[in-house]
C-alpha cells in the first residue's frame, strides 16, 4: 500500500529530529498516514534489499533500567516491570519526563484506546471468564449459556464463553496462552493497578491505564543485561522510539535484530519509494491482535481457531486422562495449512479416542500398531467439533446484526448497562459492534475452510 499525500503533523517531525538527537539513525523511512489506520511507516527512496533502514541504540530506548532506581524500588517485590514503567510515565521526575515530550505527543489519546481494546469496552459488549468481571453480568454461570445471562459477543478465544453450549470444567491446569485472552490481560492490568496504588494511591483510573496501554501496545523484547528472563513473558519489554510506527504484517519483510545493543530494523526484500514497511510483531492469531493491540488483519496466516472447550466436552473423564499421559491435552489449535491439509497431532490423537477401542489407541499412539485407526473416521469426528464451532458463529453473527439491525439501538445492553462518558453513545457502539461481527465472520469463514480442508487427502497423516 502506498501513502497517502497527508503529512503526519508538525509534531512528528519535531519526534524525528528528536530521535536523531538519541542518536536514533533513520535511513529512507519516515513516518506517513495511510488509509484506514493512523499511522504507518513508509519508504522515503527505493531501499534494496539487505538495507538497514532503522538503528536506535539502548541508550534511547525507556527500559526498566534507565529508570532511577530510587523510583523503582518504591514498589512491591513482585511488581510488574510493565507497572513501573507505566507508573514512571505518569509519576516520574518532571525533568526526565520532560526529555521525552517530543515522543509523548505523537503517542494515541485514550479514546483511541477505548475505541479499540475490548478491555476497556462497557461490560455487556466484552463479557468475559475474567474473575474481575463483574457479580451482576455473571450472576448466573460462569458460562453463557443460561437462557438468563447476557451473550457473550467476544470470540471464545477472548472471552473463554460460549453461547450454544455449556463447556465440561476440565480440572486440569495447563498453559493457555492464545486462549482466555481477556482474563489473562486483565489479570496483568488488574494487578499493575493495585501495586501502582500502593504507591501512588490517588492515581486516576484512566491516567494509569492510559499509560499501561501505551507500553502494551508499543514494547518490544527487552531483558537486562546479566539477568534472566522474566517468569511472565509479558515483562521482557522496553519501548524503542521511532519504530512503533511500524505496522504489523505476518509475514513482513523486515528483519528485526535485538544485538543487545540496539535494535536494527532490516529489508529483506526492495522496497519502492512511498511503499508502506511492515514489522511482524510475532505469529499472532487475529484474536490475540485484537486483544493486545486493538486491531485484526482482513488476511492473517496465522489466524486459528481453538476446539478445547469443543473437545472436552465429548470426551470421558478416561479418555482426558488418556491424552494427559501422552503429553496431549489441551491448546487444540486449528489453522489452515497452504500446503496439503493434515491434522494435527493432538486433534488426531482426541479425534481418535472416539473411534478406536482404548487398547489399540494406546498401540497407535505409541507407534506399535495401526490396528483399529481409520483416518477417515477421525475426520468426521473433528469436522463434527468444527461444526459445533461454526455452529456458535451462526448464532452470535446473527445477534450482533439483530442488534445493528434494531433502530431502537441507543447502547444500552441486555441489562441497561449504557456507554459513560460518549456524547456519541450509539455511534460509537455501533462501530464496536461492527468490529465484533467482522471478527465472528473471519471466525466463521475460518470453520467453513477447515470444514472444506478435513477429509480431503490422507487424513490419516498427523503434523
Amino acid at each position: 500500500m502506498m501513502a497517502t499525500d497527508e503529512s503526519p503533523g508538525q509534531e512528528h517531525a519535531v519526534f524525528m529530529q528528536w530521535a536523531k538527537s538519541q542518536g536514533v539513525t533513520i535511513n529512507g523511512i519516515t513516518p506517513a498516514r495511510f488509509p484506514g489506520r493512523r499511522l504507518g511507516m513508509k519508504a522515503t527512496r527505493t531501499i534494496e534489499e539487505n538495507e538497514v533502514m532503522l538503528s536506535v541504540p539502548v541508550s534511547a530506548m525507556l527500559t526498566i533500567d534507565s529508570i532511577p532506581a530510587s523510583f523503582v524500588e518504591q514498589f512491591p517485590s513482585r511488581t510488574s516491570i510493565h507497572c513501573i514503567l507505566a507508573a514512571f510515565l505518569s509519576h516520574g521526575d518532571a525533568s526526565l519526563l520532560q526529555e521525552l515530550e517530543p515522543w509523548r505527543k505523537v503517542w494515541p489519546n485514550f479514546r483511541e484506546f477505548e475505541d479499540t481494546m475490548p478491555v476497556l469496552w462497557p461490560e455487556h459488549l466484552r463479557r468475559s471468564n475474567s474473575a474481575f468481571e463483574k457479580a451482576t453480568s455473571d450472576s448466573s454461570s460462569e458460562t453463557s449459556s443460561s437462557s438468563t445471562a447476557p451473550p457473550s459477543l467476544l470470540p471464545p478465544s477472548i472471552s473463554g464463553l460460549w453461547n450454544t453450549f455449556q463447556p465440561e470444567p476440565v480440572g486440569v491446569d495447563y498453559e493457555t496462552r492464545y486462549q482466555n485472552l481477556l482474563a489473562q490481560q486483565e489479570n496483568r492490568l488488574q494487578t499493575a493497578w493495585t501495586h501502582m496504588r500502593t504507591v501512588y494511591p490517588e492515581i486516576e483510573w484512566s491516567t494509569f491505564a492510559y499509560y499501561w496501554f501505551i507500553i502494551n501496545s508499543r514494547s518490544f523484547y527487552y531483558v537486562s543485561p546479566g539477568k534472566e528472563e522474566p517468569e511472565d513473558w509479558n515483562d521482557a519489554i522496553a519501548m524503542v522510539p521511532f519504530a512503533d510506527y511500524f505496522n504489523h504484517d505476518d509475514d513482513a519483510a523486515c528483519e528485526v535484530i535485538w544485538t543487545g545493543q540496539n535494535y536494527l530494523f532490516k529489508a529483506t526484500r526492495q522496497y519502492e519509494q512511498g511503499e508502506e514497511i511492515f514489522m511482524s510483531y510475532g505469529s499472532h492469531s487475529n484474536d490475540f491482535l485484537f486483544v493486545e493491540y486493538g486491531f485484526f488483519l482482513p488476511t492473517n496466516p496465522s489466524d486459528s481457531i481453538y476446539l478445547d472447550d469443543i473437545i472436552f466436552h465429548d470426551l470421558t473423564i478416561e479418555q482426558k486422562k488418556d491424552l494427559i499421559g501422552q503429553d496431549l491435552f489441551g491448546n487444540f489449535e486449528l489453522t489452515l495449512p497452504a500446503t496439503s491439509p493434515t491434522l494435527p497431532k493432538h486433534i488426531q490423537a482426541a479425534a481418535a479416542l472416539k473411534t478406536m477401542a482404548r487398547r489399540d489407541w494406546k498401540l497407535w499412539i505409541t507407534g506399535r500398531s495401526r490396528r483399529g485407526f481409520r483416518g477417515d473416521r477421525c475426520a468426521e469426528v473433528v469436522r463434527g467439533w468444527i461444526e459445533v464451532y461454526r455452529g456458535e458463529c451462526e448464532a452470535v453473527v446473527a445477534r450482533i446484526e439483530a442488534m445493528l439491525d434494531d433502530d431502537h439501538q441507543n447502547c444500552v445492553g441486555d441489562r441497561g448497562g449504557s456507554v459513560e462518558g460518549k456524547s456519541d453513545g450509539g455511534t460509537w457502539e455501533r462501530c464496536r459492534l461492527k468490529m465484533l461481527v467482522e471478527r465472528w465472520r473471519q471466525l466463521r469463514g475460518l470453520c467453513e475452510g477447515a470444514l472444506e480442508m478435513i477429509g480431503v487427502g490422507d487424513t490419516g497423516r498427523a503434523r
